[in-house]
């Protein structure tokens, strides 16, 4: 189980570890959002993006199936987990999803503008690496992601709540509703 776990991080790690080109262009990108191809957009501006480009912009979910339906998604968003839940014994792990790629392939060619989102832009970096070492060279990390980042204000109201940023507290559309089309059914 421990050799597992250690494989696991290295992925996350490997996955998640930024080229120095992006750490110069992006110096507000906190690191573990930041991705190898250096293309950033928030939560407010792909909304913006989608309503005027809706035809050539992609909204990729990379969350688990779980958060997609229970938690809630954007309404045109198609969820391909970079990351799955696997049950060991007692608690739930997450492990890298060995169809990502394959089922990022299938839906999207390396060229499609794909904006990439996650639950406040870890996951998504994580992706969007991914799919860069695959060939795709317009992918964006949505870098405050569905839910946003929480606040860390000690006095706030919203103290240690996603309520700083994200798809859903910029107004942004989104649902419970599945769409069997855009749903990940491996």
């Amino acid at each position: 189980m421990r050799q597992r776990l250690a494989h696991v991080i290295a992925f996350v790690l490997m996955m998640v570890a930024p080229i120095t080109s992006s750490l110069a262009d992006s110096p507000a990108v906190p690191l573990m959002k930041q991705t190898s191809l250096g293309l950033y957009i928030t939560a407010t501006d792909a909304w913006a993006e989608w309503q005027a480009n809706p035809k050539t912009t992609t909204i990729l979910d990379v969350r688990t199936q779980e958060e997609y339906m229970l938690i809630g998604h954007t309404t045109m968003a198609r969820n391909i987990p970079v990351m799955v839940m696997e049950p060991i014994r007692e608690r739930i792990s997450m492990a890298p999803n060995p169809d990502f790629v394959a089922q990022v392939k299938k839906h999207y060619a390396p060229d499609t503008r794909l904006f990439i989102l996650c639950r406040s832009g870890g996951r998504s970096a994580m992706a969007v690496n991914i799919l860069a070492k695959e060939g795709f060279t317009q992918v964006y990390n949505i870098v405050d992601g569905f839910e946003g980042d929480t606040i860390k204000e000690t006095g706030h109201a919203d103290y240690g709540k996603r309520k700083l940023n994200g798809w859903v507290n910029a107004g942004a559309p989104w649902t419970y509703d599945l769409n069997r089309e855009l749903l990940y059914l491996p």
